[in-house]
């Protein structure tokens, strides 16, 4: 059952660094035991397999990927049809790559991670 924003936004605030790294098998990207989490709480392998593509793509133009979610306002949304963003940048304001998404069913409004080193993880794990 997918946990609620605001236990799951408790439940990140408990992951600093990681001892145990995990696989995904489709790219081989690693991830970090506070992404198992999100995942699993959240129901969101998908956002962690568009978001492991996505940035293995941009390797090549920064080896720090930022990856931002942002649900949209409501007004924005019926504005242009889309619910949410994902958008990849280097975190100094330069944005790679951005992704739409027409309907979400994840919880938060928002989330940033990152994506260093063949590994994704929460900012509070780098």
């Amino acid at each position: 059952m997918r946990a609620h924003s605001n236990e799951i936004l408790r439940g990140l605030q408990h992951f600093h660094g990681s001892e145990i790294l995990y696989i995904i098998p489709l790219t081989g990207t690693r991830y970090t035991e506070g992404i198992k989490y999100l995942a699993n709480v959240a129901e969101c392998y998908w956002l962690i397999t568009d978001a492991s593509i996505m940035a293995i793509s941009l390797m090549k133009q920064s080896s720090f990927i930022t990856i931002d979610y942002k649900r949209l306002s409501k007004e924005k949304q019926d504005y242009i049809g889309y619910e949410a963003e994902v958008i990849y940048g280097d975190g100094n304001d330069n944005i790679f790559q951005s992704h739409r998404y027409r309907v979400t069913d994840f919880p938060l409004n928002e989330l940033r991670l990152f994506y260093v080193n063949n590994t994704l993880m929460l900012p509070s794990e780098y």
